[in-house]
């Protein structure tokens, strides 16, 4: 007698179905029990009575994680709140009036470093995961990055002019209809890695390729693992990081022989009186300068550096991209008149550097700084700010006596802030001079108080206090030159509707596809 295999593979998938959606629901029931035990506060999302409502509100506010936030900071203006966010554990949202109390905790009461491994679970998602346990490279993007910037502004606009003038459409004549983001990405990549790694390299497609494939493959690993309880993470971890593994083999296969040729070099004019000057001037020649004053030889291992370099490509990439990208929809949907006020300041401070691409020019550029300052607090990535783990095994008991145990992740207010009509009024509208408007007459830590790279609490788009991005000042400058020469060199066609973002949990995107239509401006 034959088996019926058609009738007996159905309920065999059925079966399958069964177990997975068994284990999900065991799995369910496991998270619920082994976070941290939170403290007894109202759920942003939840509803009175129902089960799992932890779970359900996180199911809920990962769907419309707008209203989520702005109920986390408009309902509970005067205590904490929980806030549960789909992908990681739930947050305990503090008020905004904790702000500055959260930002001062020291690191051995509220860590930045834990959540972050936590919330990209960079144990398992990069290969090195030492590179995160000890990222000495932070003191290079603060201190030798941020100093070098204004010196650095020549070569960022000769690799920006480069990239848009080989990959933007040069057609004077027709308007052409491109992806914001494809463009922006290559852009902001390249002049990136112009200072990253430096020239030849920069401008190597397989780099970065390479390097915006993993920055995208360590959240989706991270998103997939949290998924699974500690114990199958081991297990799990080596298929859903198979394209990091991938991305991160291709990256360092095209990086390695730069960097042992940079470390011959190193060594070879360590006692050549005029080395400094015959040096290059970019990241990786910073951190292996590091690296020799450091008694640790890790840090000076080839794929050592080489992995810094990926990390810091990780760390800037899309963030860059995504602000570069914002911007130029904010303007096409904007009004034609604010385009032609930029190209004016743009134009008048170019000729008075005498057409010289430098930091005087940019630092007379204010409504620049201010378009772009204005699309950050509109579009930032970022939904709540500053989070932290609770690292002090006692706990932490916050100024209103909120009581966080040992491994809670807390975290204040961001998007809501930044629409908040108190602070900003039509806070939903472009208004692209905003910040540049009462600058007449201010002293000159009055106008830095306004820029781009300045955080506050009130605008913490970069993060703030002492764990702000580390190289908010390069990203500052790389935007402002890709915007301005996009303004002086394209006509952006007037758009009735702006593009949409994408909400993804706590992540907000701009449209990776959506379109503009440009068309270069004749010379």
């Amino acid at each position: 007698m034959m088996l019926d295999v058609q009738n007996w593979e159905r309920p065999s998938t059925l079966a399958v179905l069964a177990a997975l959606f068994l284990v999900y629901l065991i799995w369910v029931i496991y998270v619920t029990v082994r976070q941290p035990k939170l403290p007894d506060l109202p759920v942003v999302g939840a509803r009175p009575g129902e089960w799992f409502s932890l779970l359900r509100a996180r199911y809920r506010n990962a769907v419309n994680m707008k209203v989520a936030t702005q109920t986390a900071y408009n309902q509970y203006r005067e205590s904490a709140c929980i806030l549960p966010m789909m992908g990681g554990q739930n947050l305990v949202h503090l008020p905004f009036k904790e702000f500055q109390w959260l930002v001062d905790q020291p690191d051995a009461e509220l860590d930045n470093i834990a959540q972050l491994m936590d919330a990209f679970m960079f144990d398992y998602t990069i290969m090195d995961p030492k590179l995160t346990h000890l990222p000495i490279h932070i003191s290079v993007l603060t201190g030798r990055l941020t100093r070098e910037v204004g010196n650095l502004v020549p070569d960022i606009m000769d690799e920006v002019k480069h990239s848009v003038d080989s990959y933007w459409p040069m057609d004077t004549e027709n308007y052409t209809t491109v992806c914001a983001y494809d463009l922006m990405l290559r852009v902001t990549g390249q002049a990136i890695n112009r200072i990253f790694i430096g020239l030849p390299l920069c401008r190597n497609p397989g780099v970065l390729d390479a390097a915006t494939a993993f920055s995208l493959d360590v959240p989706i690993a991270a998103t997939i693992l949290h998924f699974f309880p500690k114990f199958l993470r081991p297990i799990v971890a080596p298929i859903a990081t198979l394209p990091n593994r991938i991305h991160t083999n291709r990256f360092y296969r095209i990086v390695r022989p730069l960097v042992r040729q940079r470390l011959k070099e190193y060594e070879k004019y360590s006692n050549d009186p005029d080395r400094k000057s015959k040096e290059p001037k970019d990241l990786l020649q910073w951190c292996m300068k590091q690296s020799k004053e450091v008694s640790d030889p890790y840090h000076g291992k080839v794929d050592t550096l080489v992995g810094r370099m990926m990390l810091n490509n990780f760390n800037s990439i899309h963030a860059s991209s995504f602000a570069a990208t914002q911007a130029i929809f904010d303007l096409a949907a904007g009004k034609p008149e604010y385009i032609d006020e930029l190209r004016d300041e743009i134009t008048s401070a170019l000729s008075d550097q005498g057409d010289e691409w430098n930091k005087r020019a940019l630092a007379a550029m204010p409504k620049l700084d201010s378009m772009m300052r204005e699309s950050a607090r509109l579009n930032s990535m970022i939904v709540t700010a500053t989070n932290r783990m609770v690292v002090n095994p006692q706990g932490v008991t916050t100024p209103s006596g909120v009581h966080l145990p040992y491994g809670t992740m807390v975290g204040g207010p961001s998007y809501a802030v930044m629409h908040d009509p108190a602070l900003y009024p039509e806070p939903e509208e472009f208004k692209p001079f905003r910040f540049a408007d009462n600058l007449e007459g201010q002293s000159h830590l009055q106008r830095a108080r306004q820029s781009l790279a300045t955080t506050s609490l009130e605008f913490p788009a970069f993060g703030h206090g002492r764990h702000a991005c580390a190289g908010r000042f390069f990203a500052s400058t790389m935007l402002r030159l890709v915007m301005a020469y996009v303004l002086l060199n394209y006509d952006v066609e007037k758009q009735d509707t702006r593009a949409e973002e994408i909400w993804f949990g706590a992540n907000r995107t701009p449209s990776l596809k959506a379109t503009i239509r440009i068309k270069r401006k004749r010379v």
